[in-house]
């Protein structure tokens, strides 16, 4: 992802919503678009973290979906950000997903004011190439009813 994009309009202070430490040394720098995702796992928790301040730009740029037009993506998810108060992850499992690979899933618990979302989630890297910025694909396996994170 670029540098200097900008997409961080909410604080640095405080806890990062990850779980991962302060916010401004955790996902801010890539929300911010100062570093990007070296694995799965951290782009996972970057979106998560972009779902719970906001960040709807960063959100659109980590998951490619060519079918829907942006301006009704950017709808759902700041309707989606609105109506859902967001309050932990948790990491339960990693398959692959690390710095040099292609692909990767990672599953997770997102848990917000009416319940849990469980989800494996399919990250691959952008333009199939080691060195592309990862992305978030798709769900693979929504293990509960709930919120999609998308």
């Amino acid at each position: 992802m670029p540098k200097g994009k900008g997409f961080a309009l909410s604080t640095d202070q405080g806890p990062c919503p990850c779980g991962g430490g302060a916010y401004r040394s955790c996902c801010g720098p890539l929300h911010r678009g100062d570093q990007r995702a070296e694995t799965a796992e951290q782009l996972m928790r970057s979106r998560y973290s972009a779902f719970v301040k906001g960040e709807l730009e960063y959100l659109l740029v980590t998951h490619p979906e060519a079918h829907v037009p942006e301006a009704e993506r950017r709808q759902q998810l700041r309707r989606s950000s609105r109506a859902t108060r967001w309050m932990g992850l948790r990491i339960l499992s990693c398959t692959d997903g690390g710095v040099g690979d292609m692909a990767g899933t990672v599953v997770f618990e997102a848990r917000h004011r009416e319940g849990v979302l469980r989800e494996t989630s399919l990250f691959q890297r952008r333009g199939g190439r080691t060195d592309g910025d990862w992305q978030y694909i798709k769900a693979l396996a929504p293990l509960s009813q709930g919120h999609d994170i998308v």
